[in-house]
């Protein structure tokens, strides 16, 4: 890509980028749901500074809307503490899961991540909400979000690239970590994903 090709060629390069990140995002998919019900994950606790991972989580949904008329807004609370104890690849990884859903099904308008904390005498609790304004769901659909391999649009996520797994995978990884995840949706309106954990600071 960094090279001095056509047009045509370039189109089919960034193609076959966007097909790798699909696969590695699938592979990594499958792998976390094995070591889950093998019950073999880990949590790992280290200290993170929470601004890093919404940096990297905004970089990675810009690369994902690509030509999308989507506005990325971010609502961070100043007092959340500048060093959090947690597990911040699998943190970082269940926040990627709800944006990348969120863009899959908002063609245009606007995705917000809101981060906040509330002190406790273990830490705090650290809340991050994902609301977009994308097509919603029916209520009954709900319930089957974090079922393992259901998906609630089989065409529509066969065309985008997933086989269902984000969100349960999503689940288990935040109700090993103490928290829980929490989601409302109006159909032809929006969806509004939140997790809460517990955080040392």
């Amino acid at each position: 890509l960094r090279e001095d090709i056509t047009e045509d060629v370039r189109e089919n390069t960034f193609n076959i980028q966007a097909a790798g990140r699909n696969l590695l995002s699938l592979v990594s998919d499958v792998l976390d749901f094995s070591e889950l019900e093998s019950g073999k994950m880990e949590l790992v606790e280290e200290p993170y500074n929470l601004t890093s991972t919404i940096n990297d989580v905004i970089n990675m949904a810009i690369a994902q809307k690509g030509s999308k008329k989507l506005e990325l807004i971010v609502d961070c609370d100043a007092k959340i503490p500048y060093t959090l104890l947690g597990d911040e690849q699998k943190i970082r990884r269940v926040i990627l899961s709800f944006v990348n859903n969120a863009i899959k099904f908002t063609e245009a308008g606007c995705i917000t991540l809101v981060f906040s904390a509330r002190k406790e005498e273990y830490g705090v609790n650290l809340s991050v909400k994902v609301k977009d304004t994308g097509i919603g769901m029916e209520e009954e659909n709900l319930e089957k979000l974090f079922s393992s391999f259901n998906q609630v649009d089989t065409k529509r996520n066969r065309q985008e690239g997933g086989i269902g797994i984000g969100l349960a995978i999503s689940k288990r990884i935040i109700s090993k970590m103490g928290g829980f995840i929490s989601v409302k949706s109006t159909f032809g309106k929006g969806s509004e994903f939140q997790f809460v954990i517990p955080q040392k600071v």
